[in-house]
């Protein structure tokens, strides 16, 4: 039978760049002691008191329909947090909201580019955004991040890659896979680039609350002259340790949200009531668990890089955010790939190949920092061990 043109643009994405994760799950069904360092989710449940107040509201009867913004409460809760966050007012008309980051920034994408569009976004990159971009017909141009510039995206990088078919620029920050957070020099000189080309600015911010000692975050929401440009999504599924209620927003100019309006109608007409009741107190109250994580994240990050310096030729890229970190295997021979999969069969570790986020990542790999401490420094024995056999190993 035939088929629509958005299913064959997206065909091929997805299951391949995941190989090793799936083969990892395999092996531990058959009884092998693998851990796992390939998804990234929070390392703690759900706060009770969320639990608690969807449960209530559900028994309140908020279970009928919502509407395509979204809850008024938290449409409310959303624009006072960002006015506080950016120093601007921030008008309830200025948010939407959906069923997590992910549909967010589908239904953003389609709002900003279309056939014979491109979009500007830092390779590396969380493994989706090839389709998102491809849903909307838009072209994706990948721009390398380079490691000696702390995979933060360069103005002139992006410069040099802009065509007339430019519509937008996709940026994470912080950053994954690689933890970084562009800095406000960074998002001026990017927001430079935007605005003497007329482009968007879609801002992935879901790791904002896990940003560790010593480093900044900066929106480019906060910036007064790209406020006619920037469109921010994000969520409670990394912050508040809820990824599977699915509950998350855009923020943007007031007629970007009334044009995409329709848009979300059709797909899905806002998250549930009892799921934005939930999601308000969380704006509201803030995080009880979001600090607790960016402590042990960058403590296991740090220990991950103590270890690895000390004992091994492999080299450690320290994030400033997020819940992974990037190893450089390269003095192994191996391309990050063949190192995984090494490794997996080898040393018991599932980690993720660089590749599958990006060309620049070929020769490394990314691995969580949610596994529990004991499990984190016995995979970090088995990586340093494993290291040592293949330096013992004749060419």
């Amino acid at each position: 039978m035939r088929q629509t043109a958005i299913t064959k643009r997206l065909a091929g994405l997805g299951g391949a760049k995941w190989e090793v994760h799936f083969k990892a799950a395999r092996l531990a069904a058959e009884g092998r002691d693998i851990i796992a360092m390939t998804i990234g989710e929070p390392d703690v449940p759900t706060p009770p008191e969320l639990i608690d107040a969807a449960e209530a509201a559900m028994r309140r009867g908020r279970t009928g329909y919502s509407n395509g913004r979204g809850e008024p409460g938290l449409r409310a809760a959303l624009a006072e947090r960002y006015s506080r966050s950016t120093g601007r007012a921030i008008a309830e008309d200025q948010v939407l909201c959906f069923p997590g980051t992910q549909t967010a920034l589908f239904a953003v994408m389609m709002g900003v580019a279309e056939d014979g569009c491109e979009v500007l976004v830092g390779d590396p990159m969380y493994a989706t955004y090839a389709g998102v971009i491809r849903a909307s017909g838009a072209d994706m141009v990948p721009v390398p991040l380079r490691p000696e510039n702390g995979f933060r995206l360069d103005a002139g990088d992006l410069a040099a890659r802009l065509t007339p078919r430019t519509r937008a620029i996709l940026l994470t920050t912080p950053h994954n896979p690689t933890g970084s957070i562009l800095t406000g020099a960074d998002i001026d000189a990017i927001g430079r680039v935007a605005v003497e080309n007329d482009l968007w600015i879609v801002s992935d911010e879901v790791y904002e609350n896990l940003v560790f000692e010593g480093a900044t975050f900066t929106s480019p929401l906060a910036r007064p002259g790209l406020a006619d440009r920037v469109i921010v999504v994000s969520s409670i599924s990394k912050s508040h340790a809820a990824p599977g209620f699915r509950s998350g927003w855009c923020v943007g100019p007031a007629a970007f949200a009334e044009a995409l309006l329709p848009l979300s109608e059709t797909m899905l007409f806002g998250n549930q009531p009892f799921i934005a009741d939930m999601t308000e107190r969380a704006v509201r109250e803030g995080s009880s668990v979001a600090a607790g994580m960016t402590h042990r994240f960058a403590e296991r990050a740090a220990r991950l890089h103590r270890r690895l310096s000390r004992d091994t030729h492999l080299r450690v890229n320290t994030p400033q955010a997020g819940m992974f970190a990037m190893i450089d295997v390269s003095a192994t021979g191996m391309n990050g790939a063949d190192y995984a999969v090494h490794l997996l069969e080898h040393g018991n570790v599932a980690v993720m190949p660089g590749a599958s986020f990006g060309d620049t990542l070929d020769n490394w790999v990314r691995v969580a920092l949610t596994v529990d401490d004991r499990a984190f420094d016995t995979a970090c024995d088995r990586i340093v061990a494993h290291a040592a056999r293949l330096q013992s190993e004749p060419a």
